[in-house]
Order: structure tokens, then sequence, then C-alpha cells
């Protein structure tokens, strides 16, 4: 019952306060914001920049909460957790959190802040996880989930965003060392509790999910999707093995069942969690494996609108081809494919997807299962990974460079 309580208020409040964006995937952790009145007709003079800032080299998202806007930098040799105040872009604070993280696949922090009860909770390249206060950036706790669960840094780096679940923020930690699932308590970081799987850890983020009439942590490590209790103990597992580990998406709950999508040429699969007496039994709805698959999602985390999945199919293993598809969500059948469209991640609101590219440029599609209604493109980055975040009518992107902030509301 103390869990429900908590997890009521935890998203009543991110009801309230729809425009936040106060984690990876946004509110409810789909992509998906609730606010309206966007951009419909593209400006003849594009889209205005409200302000742009200095920022630092990282993978890391942004992450928007009331007044605040917080990510993770890497510069002058350290990680760095910052925030802007959202409507100047003015610096509030800026907190070391671990040294400099470099990495064949791109150096800095990957992990999106998770912004919850007044403090900032994030997950650097190495696996440190740490608590800052959202007002003055003051550390209040940090620990090496890696050095502490004898584990090793997967071989990209360690990628998830952190997840509140009751009192306790969930992370994947420990790459191959029998730890690979952990939640820390929120107020001193002291381990609660810990999943000790023999997995390749991934470089996914996991989600707490209604599955089988319950809530359930699910994650996707690099070999298999699991369901784990609140309160940290196994339900079930379903094998998922990827080249190199790389499962990277946040599992999405699509009516009762679950989606999974993977790059390297590997596919897609929709799986039914079904509880019988205790026991739960993964069955499979429809899978699209191997070159001919529907959707490699590579590591981009597909929306889901109106029983469609809108998402990047990756050709190949980490190639330069993407081309931006639209399938059935329930059969997996293709609506539509716009070729060759390229590398980038998405959010969507107000019936459009707001796309932040590889090239820098911002697209904005409208959302419709019959074909591709492209609205407008403006380059406004040097490129990113990360999709953009939404408040207010207003969408932050960042690159290695710069934090932008740019009006999307439809004028009047």
């Amino acid at each position: 019952m103390r869990y429900l309580t908590t997890l009521f208020l935890v998203l009543s409040s991110l009801t309230v306060f729809a425009e936040n964006w106060p984690q990876h995937l946004g509110p409810h952790r789909t992509g998906i914001s609730k606010e309206t009145g966007l951009v419909s007709v593209w400006p003849k003079s594009g889209l205005d920049v409200k302000w742009r800032s200095p920022g630092g080299v990282g993978m890391s998202g942004l992450a928007i909460q009331d007044s605040w806007v917080v990510t993770l930098i890497q510069k002058e040799g350290q990680q760095f957790v910052i925030a802007l105040d959202r409507d100047s872009g003015t610096k509030k604070w800026e907190t070391a959190v671990a040294p400099a993280f470099r990495n064949s696949m791109g150096n800095g922090p990957r992990a999106y802040p998770l912004c919850a009860g007044g403090k900032v909770f994030v997950f650097t390249g190495e696996g440190i996880l740490a608590a800052v206060n959202l007002m003055d950036g003051k550390l209040i706790w940090k620990v090496d989930t890696v050095g502490q669960l004898k584990g090793r840094v997967a071989d990209y780096g360690m990628a998830c965003s952190p997840l509140l679940v009751n009192d306790h923020i969930v992370v994947t930690t420990g790459h191959a060392s029998g730890a690979a699932l952990a939640g820390f308590k929120i107020a001193d970081g002291n381990s609660a509790w810990v999943r000790p799987w023999s997995d390749t850890i991934g470089y996914s983020s996991p989600a707490l999910i209604e599955v089988a009439g319950q809530s359930q942590i699910v994650t996707y490590t690099g070999s298999h999707l699991r369901g784990v209790s609140v309160s940290g103990e196994d339900l079930w597992m379903h094998p998922y093995v990827t080249p190199y580990d790389c499962n990277i998406v946040t599992p999405l709950k699509i009516g009762g069942d679950l989606f999974i999508s993977s790059g390297e040429n590997h596919g897609a699969a929709l799986l039914g969690v079904e509880e019988t007496a205790g026991r739960f039994q993964v069955k499979k709805r429809w899978t699209s494996h191997g070159t001919a698959s529907v959707l490699r999602n590579e590591w981009q985390t597909s929306i889901l609108v109106d029983g469609y999945l809108y998402g990047f199919d990756n050709v190949g293993g980490a190639g330069p081809i993407t081309h931006l598809t639209c399938i059935e969500a329930a059969t997996g059948k293709v609506a539509w494919q716009q070729t060759r469209f390229g590398k980038g991640n998405a959010m969507a609101a107000d019936g459009k997807l707001f796309v932040s590219m590889m090239s820098g440029e911002l697209i904005v599609i409208k959302i419709s299962p019959e074909k591709y209604i492209e609205l407008g493109r403006q380059k406004l980055t040097q490129g990113s990974r990360q999709s953009p975040a939404l408040s207010k009518g207003i969408l932050f992107l960042r690159d290695d460079e710069s934090i932008v902030a740019v009006d999307v509301k439809q004028a009047k």
C-alpha cells in the first residue's frame, strides 16, 4: 500500500506539471508530451531560436523541471551536471560528479538526468550514480555502482537513464558481474537490492510498466527482456540476444503487450506476458528479425500513437542507412517508409513528430499512418543522438557545443 501511495503521488505530480520533461522519454517514459498548440504551418522565416547557451561534450539528454533545464556534459577533464534557466538559458549552477569518460564510440556521459522530489539523479559514463539538489546543485551523495558491485564498465559506456521506483533509483550496472540491475535508496544512495543475473548488460533504460495486471520494472539487458517486481524480485524473462549486446531502446507497452527492437540487423518483437497462478509465461505476438525486419531500432525508442509505431529502421550493423518507418503495432505490418531518411531521434506532441537529426536539422512531421507528411526542417545544431525535450511550447536540443531553445508554438 505504501508503494502504491508513493507511486500515485509521483504520477500525479507528473500529470499536474505536464509542461515538464523530467526524465528520459518524458513524463511517462513514452516519448510523448500532452502539450498542444504547436506549429502546424511552417513559418516563412523559420522557427525562432529563443536562446543558445554553451554546453559541453556528451550524449546525455535534456530534462526540464519547472524553470530548470538540466543535463550532463563533459569539459575540463570532468563530467558535470549543469542547470540552466529555462526562459533565458542563463547557467544557474554546475556540479562535477566524475572524471572525464572517454570511449571510442564517443566521449562523455550518455544517460538522461532524472528530476524528482527536488533532486536530480544522474548516471555517468563509467557508472557513477549521483544525487544533487535541483535548486543549487549541491552534491547529496554519489556511489560508484560498477566498483561497488565488482563489475566492469560496458564496452560503449554505461548508458542507463535512472528510473524512480518507490523510494529507490533503479539502474542497470555491474556489467558482466552477476549484478545486472540494482536499486539504490533515494535518501543516501545505499544499495536496496541487486539482481544477480549473468546477463550482458546492454544499454537500455528500464521502465515501470503495468504487466499482467501489476506494476513491474521491465528491463532490457544485452541478452534478455526481464520483468522484476517493484521490490526487486525476479518475475519472468525472455532471451533476446543482439550482436555486441546492443539492446538499447526502452521497452514500450502496447495494449497488454511489450514491444522491443534492436539494430545490428536484429529486428523487433511484440511479446505478451501472461500470469496464471503466480507463474508468468511470455508469448510471441509477432516477431520480425534479420535483414528483412520491418523495424530495427538502433538506439532510438519508437513512438506509439493511436496503434501505430513510428521509428528508425537502421540497415546493417550500425550502418549509415536509416529509414523512418511507420508500422501497425498489433501486427507489425508496414504502413509507410521514408527511405534513407537519416539518423535521428524523435519525440511526439500535438499530432507531430519532432525529430533531432545527427545532421543538425530539426524536422517536424505530421503524424499519420497514411503517409509521410513533412511540415518543415531547419538546421539548429551540430547534430545529436538525443531526442528533443519539450516544455511550454519551447523545444530544447543540444550538441557537443551548445544547448538551444526553439519556439515551436503555432504563431497566432
